[in-house]
């Protein structure tokens, strides 16, 4: 690896916020031979196209454009990104049932793309990592040599978004009803009486209440009826 990529990369690496990084990686990546660099994150949890972040050097027009339009409901680039991880080239074809978003980036110089996406799928994140350019056509060649770069890039980038981003406050976790104790408690939010009950599932009136007990002590609550509510808001019945 040429000293220039090993020293920037190392920087890069070293840092611990995306707004240091960021320019960082733009600077890596003009050395790379592209003028645009553009990095965003997307939530599924807030929205398939809502940005939860976005760091870019694109055209101040196209960003306009491309927010007031609402172009990335039918970007295909975003479309491809948010399914598959594989890399993307921007072209004619690629574009081809939205030719007008295609010609819209001709006229703002960015002709020539490239987009990678990386998907989380525990938390819901997608970040996609695009860079472009105005002149000479992104070959074969060149994506194969630069791949490893732009993974390395989209991973510190996407690891550093992530911590930017409110933390989800767990659910706490709630011990797993048994099978009769469901039965038990589905029946009693139809309004079934203990007596009533155990006619219905052949047991003593003494079995369905240790049932009952057993759910309420599990759902951490103080009544058959909270314990119903719960295991309704739980997903449990």
């Amino acid at each position: 690896m040429e000293i220039w990529k090993e020293s920037q990369l190392t920087q890069l690496s070293c840092t611990k916020e995306i707004d240091i990084a960021y320019p960082l990686a733009l600077n890596f990546v003009k050395n790379l031979g592209f003028k645009f660099c553009s990095f965003s994150m997307t939530s599924k949890a807030v929205g398939t196209h809502d940005n939860a972040l976005n760091r870019n050097n694109f055209p101040h027009d196209w960003n306009m454009q491309y927010e007031q339009n609402k172009f990335g409901d039918i970007d295909p680039i975003v479309a491809h990104c948010n399914q598959s991880t594989l890399p993307i080239l921007w072209s004619a074809d690629v574009f081809s049932q939205t030719p007008w978003l295609w010609q819209a980036l001709q006229e703002q110089g960015l002709q020539h793309g490239w987009s990678q996406s990386f998907l989380d799928e525990e938390s819901g994140l997608c970040s996609i990592l695009s860079l472009a350019r105005s002149h000479c056509p992104i070959t074969a060649y060149e994506l194969y040599e630069n791949l490893g770069f732009m993974l390395f890039i989209g991973h510190h980038l996407h690891a550093l978004a992530a911590q930017t981003l409110p933390k989800k406050i767990p659910r706490p976790s709630t011990p797993p009803l048994s099978p009769r104790e469901v039965e038990v408690l589905k029946l009693s939010a139809d309004g079934k009486t203990a007596y009533e009950i155990a006619r219905i599932l052949s047991l003593s009136e003494r079995t369905v209440n240790f049932h009952v007990h057993r759910a309420i002590e599990k759902l951490g609550v103080c009544n058959k009826i909270a314990a119903v509510i719960k295991a309704a808001r739980v997903g449990v019945i």
